[in-house]
């Protein structure tokens, strides 16, 4: 039997795990954590969301970066501090815009397919994770705003995504909850959210059952790819272990630039933070006045997913701070405050705020497929779309090592 081993634990490490072993691989994955999904898969926006399927490479986004770097509430926040990597990056990011029509199309089409996959996966292994179909709706408060999401819709539309405008009477009889005054929005029905922690623990579980090995705790002191295969060394607490494959994935957010480099692949991913509020809805009236419907708020760049009965995610913002993991409260009291503003109804009082590191790459576009070496590929680099994307990219990297070990059977 072939043998995988898979570096990271996440929502793509679980999703590509599960494809091989369905595929009947014999597979280990590793993570330096505890659990499953305890790093960016923890506590994201919660949205699948073909409908943001935009990359960020424009000249729109590029310009409100630059008037927003003084602003510590920003949605998006750069520390202008000297970095090699991070100005790289954004130069490169910059060089991307050239693609941002191409890419965007791709992204959709993508985001389309994953779905279909990962609502089959929650199907088959009985996974509850608080999934609401209730589609996602995107507001704006001015039409300079719409007009620009108008533009963008048509690029969704040739992606294949049925997305289309709403009039604030139709908005608020999509969501009831809705409050304030909006020029229009667009309304997108067949996305929807869910808890990416509970699916990706969910299924790493179904992956146990499959027979795949999940080794936690283990820091990668060493991997090496030869003609033999994939040499993986570890340690768990003070005991050093190693193990042969015959071919690797790397799945490790924004350490697979670091894994990448020692298998002779340049990755250049960035960690862009995002952050989310979970607000625990403790009282009936929390309970009815927080929206059911999944909201973007395109003037405040923040999303919103209702997990269950009593929980409410709020996340946004993008911050370039390096490999920086601080839960930053002039960074978390924005999303109180809008959740404040836009749902008063909402007790407040049992907040929980977290942070994750987005493994982004300057085109947005997850790198998926074989690195130089003929044994190591990658799922990984999914940015702010890793729990939309991660069911597709899961099945074409699973696929891409099949037609690899028939091909080289038949050498």
């Amino acid at each position: 039997m072939s043998t995988i081993t898979i570096i990271g634990s996440g929502i793509t490490g679980v999703t590509t795990a599960y494809a091989l072993a369905a595929r009947g691989y014999s597979v280990t994955v590793f993570d330096r954590q505890r659990y499953a999904a305890m790093d960016t898969s923890y506590a994201n926006g919660g949205q699948l969301s073909a409908s943001n399927a935009e990359v960020w490479n424009n000249a729109a986004t590029i310009l409100k970066g630059l008037k927003w770097m003084l602003r510590k509430d920003a949605p998006l926040l750069l520390n202008p501090s000297p970095s090699l990597h991070k100005y790289t990056w954004l130069a490169e990011f910059i060089s991307q815009t050239r693609h941002y029509r191409r890419n965007t199309i791709a992204t959709t089409k993508l985001a389309i397919a994953a779905r279909h996959h990962l609502f089959e996966l929650a199907d088959r292994e009985g996974i509850a994770f608080d999934l609401e179909q209730r589609g996602i709706l995107h507001v704006y408060s001015k039409k300079a705003q719409f007009d620009a999401a108008s533009r963008v819709n048509e690029l969704l539309r040739m992606g294949g995504l049925d997305r289309h405008p709403v009039t604030p009477s139709e908005m608020r009889a999509i969501e009831p909850a809705l409050q304030g005054e909006y020029f229009g929005g667009f309304f997108t029905p067949s996305d929807a959210t869910g808890d990416i922690h509970k699916f990706t623990r969910g299924l790493a579980a179904a992956c146990e059952r499959k027979g795949v090995r999940f080794v936690f705790g283990a820091q990668i002191s060493d991997m090496r790819a030869d003609s033999e295969g994939v040499l993986v060394r570890w340690q768990e607490g003070h005991s050093h272990h190693e193990l042969r494959s015959h071919r690797a994935v790397i799945c490790a957010g924004i350490g697979s630039r670091r894994i990448a480099s020692t298998l002779g692949d340049r990755l250049n991913i960035y960690p862009v933070k995002g952050y989310s509020i979970t607000v625990n809805l403790t009282d009936e009236a929390s309970q009815k006045a927080a929206p059911y419907v999944s909201l973007l708020d395109e003037a405040a760049k923040i999303v919103t997913s209702r997990l269950g009965r009593d929980r409410f995610r709020v996340a946004g913002t993008a911050e370039l701070n390096g490999e920086n993991r601080d839960i930053r409260a002039d960074r978390i009291r924005p999303l109180v405050q809008w959740v404040e503003r836009m749902f008063p109804g909402v007790c407040t009082a049992q907040v929980v705020p977290w942070a994750g590191l987005r493994p982004m790459t300057p085109s947005m576009m997850p790198k998926v497929g074989r690195g130089k070496r003929a044994n190591v590929f990658y799922n990984t680099g999914h940015g702010h779309l890793g729990w939309t994307l991660s069911a597709a990219t899961a099945e074409m990297v699973a696929d891409a090592i099949t037609s690899d070990a028939r091909a080289a059977h038949h050498e």
